[in-house]
């Protein structure tokens, strides 16, 4: 259970044109929030919570009161919201607690945020669109979830904007990393365990590691302590554009090429529609997503979808030399 405490931050939070910069994370031990820790790091003074809390302080978003009461105790200048609500099929009957999660908290840490004059920085997803057509989305478009978990999110975005705090909200897709339960981590394994695969291949986006996606947040909150009009909604996700099925061949390829024993080679993954693999909340089909805002606002060319890939891949399969 969260509670007040007497914590304390080891220096001086005087906001955004000082020399310090308090930071909150929330989600600290998830794959993007891994990544934040030590992406944030450097900027100051950082505070980063689970859901267990530490000594006291709460980190549970489903807990609005104690949220709020550690947003109020630590004061911070930047509060960054790495946690979330992700079972997309559960949240088809989870509505309570997924609203709860993805949309109330949000109108917390806003609200609280205003009132301080920090910014905050919120993670969104490819899943506020319908995922029609083949153009990538800018982020002017139309939204339109095709599940409760894509509105739970898009109405979260909206809670933020509608408190007219200073704010960061960073819409990705197709998340993974070298830690926790993804599709790269998977089907890598499955790769090596099966001897034939069926993949999806008529829903389109771009890979994008947690690594890239916590460096560019580390990033964007240094430019917005300089230039306030550093603000707003960004799409976040690497360069160029695949389908689960291409995804799949290109690790059963990369893993072959370093030598490790594949069974199921890329001939042997047979591309599905998703049709075929019927699940209870529906999937947009392009979740292409546009990132010329995001790279005209920060000075930035982000990297292919396969160097990522590569490096996370290499991180997992091939042993560090001494």
């Amino acid at each position: 259970m969260c509670a007040r405490s007497g914590w304390k931050l080891s220096a001086p939070a005087v906001g955004y044109q000082g020399a310090y910069m308090s930071t909150l994370l929330l989600g600290k031990n998830g794959q993007v929030g891994w990544e934040l820790q030590r992406a944030l790091a450097p900027l100051g003074p950082l505070v980063a919570l689970d859901r267990q809390g530490l000594n006291g302080l709460c980190g549970d978003l489903a807990n609005l009161d104690g949220l709020r009461a550690t947003v109020r105790e630590l004061k911070p200048a930047v509060i960054v919201n790495a946690a979330a609500y992700t079972a997309v099929d559960r949240a088809e009957e989870d509505r309570e607690l997924a609203d709860t999660i993805n949309t109330a908290a949000l109108g917390i840490l806003a609200e609280e945020a205003k009132g301080l004059g920090a910014l905050l920085v919120h993670y969104s997803t490819d899943y506020v669109f319908d995922g029609s057509g083949a153009a990538p989305w800018r982020e002017e478009a139309t939204t339109a979830p095709l599940n409760h978990y894509g509105a739970t999110k898009l109405a979260g975005e909206e809670a933020i904007q509608e408190q007219g705090c200073r704010h960061l909200i960073f819409r990705t897709s197709w998340v993974y990393a070298t830690r926790g339960k993804n599709f790269l981590a998977t089907m890598a394994r499955l790769i090596q365990e099966r001897d034939a695969l069926k993949v999806i291949d008529d829903q389109i986006g771009a890979p994008t590691g947690a690594e890239l996606i916590a460096d560019v947040s580390a990033h964007a909150v240094r430019l917005a302590r300089l230039d306030s009009r550093i603000n707003g909604l960004f799409h976040l996700v690497a360069a160029g554009e695949t389908s689960w099925h291409g995804y799949a061949c290109f690790i059963a390829e990369w893993l072959k090429r370093q030598g490790i024993e594949v069974k199921a080679t890329p001939d042997r993954i047979a591309p599905v529609s998703t049709d075929a693999w019927p699940t209870p909340a529906q999937r947009p089909l392009n979740s292409r997503l546009s990132t010329e805002k995001l790279e005209h606002a920060l000075g930035l060319e982000l990297p292919s979808w396969q160097a990522g890939v590569e490096r996370a891949l290499a991180e997992r399969y091939i042993p560090t030399k001494e």
